[in-house]
């Protein structure tokens, strides 16, 4: 389905690689106007110039989630560019596993940074902006690891947990602005999420096993293409997905 998406201004953070960038290129070609937000300025251009090359409309902007002047200008030269921000696309995302006796403290307040601040300052630059017009949404990625806890992964389960806490706790006090809220959980993807893991021997093992059985990181583009289609007195509260054989 295609009608609500073509015209739609959708901010997609964590655009260079992954989820991000084949949302960028599918809703693109459905007629989405896309605004990416990465840290890396090249990739987020080249991308840019694919899109815009296949007849689409895109412009990047860099951006690291973990300033919140940064995720705040990404909104605003939205505004400028576009007029209006309709879906905010909270894709940036930091997986670095280990068991806690690691101690890898450092690894830790990335993902917080990332994962769950950066969600939440993707939502204070956007919904101001979607409270005026009284219609928008955003979509939050958590994980399967959001709604499991495994050993190596205790923190980043946290961050995933937090981010359907806050997704739920935000639907609840913007259904009356006629915003929408989707959280997205992903299973195993294809993606470099997993070269972030430090751990000797984890990262491996990980890599491995998503290279197996991962999805291609286009299953997250119909994911988000199928939640924004729907009609605007509907919301798509939560999507889980998974390849058919992953184990958990």
């Amino acid at each position: 389905m295609t009608d609500n998406i073509t015209g739609k201004v959708l901010v997609i953070t964590g655009a260079s690689s992954g989820m991000g960038a084949a949302t960028a290129r599918d809703l693109a070609a459905q007629g989405a106007k896309v605004v990416l937000g990465a840290r890396r300025a090249d990739r987020l251009e080249a991308l840019v110039s694919e899109i815009t090359a296949a007849g689409g409309e895109a412009i990047a902007i860099t951006t690291d989630v973990t300033k919140r002047a940064d995720v705040q200008n990404l909104v605003d030269k939205t505004v400028e560019t576009f007029g209006r921000v309709d879906v905010l696309f909270n894709n940036a995302g930091l997986m670095p596993l280990s068991p806690l006796e690691s101690l890898r403290v450092d690894e830790w307040d990335q993902m917080i940074d990332v994962n769950m601040k950066g969600t939440l300052y993707g939502i204070a630059a956007a919904l101001p902006y979607m409270k005026a017009q009284k219609s928008g949404q955003i979509i939050n990625v958590s994980s399967v690891y959001g709604h499991i806890t495994v050993a190596t992964g205790a923190v980043y389960c946290a961050t995933k947990h937090a981010v359907r806490s806050i997704s739920e706790g935000l639907r609840q006090e913007v259904k009356d602005y006629n915003i929408r809220v989707t959280t997205i959980s992903p299973g195993a993807v294809a993606t470099e999420l997993t070269s972030h893991i430090t751990e000797p021997g984890l990262a491996e093992a990980v890599t491995d096993a998503v290279n197996n059985i991962g999805v291609p990181a286009s299953t997250m583009s119909r994911m988000v293409a199928f939640a924004i289609s729907q009609p605007d007195d509907l919301t798509v509260n939560e999507i889980l997905f998974r390849p058919t054989v992953q184990p958990q």
